[in-house]
């Protein structure tokens, strides 16, 4: 195809070369796409828990949500940017990433801190798992870039899991 029949095909244009093939793009870049919609809902919840903390340990949840919402906003950028590389397109909208989350909101008007911080426990834990089903996508079509990327996600999230969970356990 040359750029001639690109600018002829709705679309096309936004379809960078690649050499990872039609099937390999359609399939990594809904993979990503997903796992970004999750990322945007998982920063929001965090950003809400962190807005909404209260109580005696407020400072420190309040200081470890930023911290955690800043860590998960860092990857969205780079997840989409990596779906373009690899020559799909990514989100348009909050509509679109409300159609494509997997991790629930919390509308709630009042969520006691330690529920807050057990529910983003179970979300990163869940996040986790779609992060290794898309590393699985993504190395069923030979994409190192991606994988690799995905192994330090995978990492984040899983310390992200680990600190909210020893918080919300009881000291002895």
């Amino acid at each position: 195809m040359n750029d001639l029949s690109l600018q002829t095909v709705p679309g096309a244009a936004l379809r960078t070369p690649t050499d990872l093939g039609a099937n390999a793009t359609t399939d990594i870049a809904a993979a990503l796409t997903g796992v970004l919609a999750d990322m945007f809902a998982l920063y929001l919840k965090t950003k809400n828990f962190h807005w909404h903390m209260f109580g005696p340990h407020f400072r420190d949840y309040h200081l470890l949500l930023d911290d955690q919402g800043d860590q998960i906003f860092a990857t969205t950028d780079a997840l989409a940017e990596r779906v373009r590389k690899v020559g799909g397109t990514t989100l348009r909208s909050i509509g679109h990433i409300g159609r494509l989350q997997r991790l629930l909101d919390n509308d709630a008007d009042y969520v006691t801190p330690q529920d807050m911080l057990a529910e983003l426990a179970d979300d990163n834990r869940s996040l986790t798992g779609y992060l290794r089903a898309a590393h699985e996508v993504c190395e069923t079509h030979n994409d190192v870039a991606s994988t690799s990327l995905i192994e330090v996600w995978i990492d984040e999230a899983e310390r992200r899991s680990w600190f909210l969970y020893e918080m919300t356990r009881p000291a002895r």
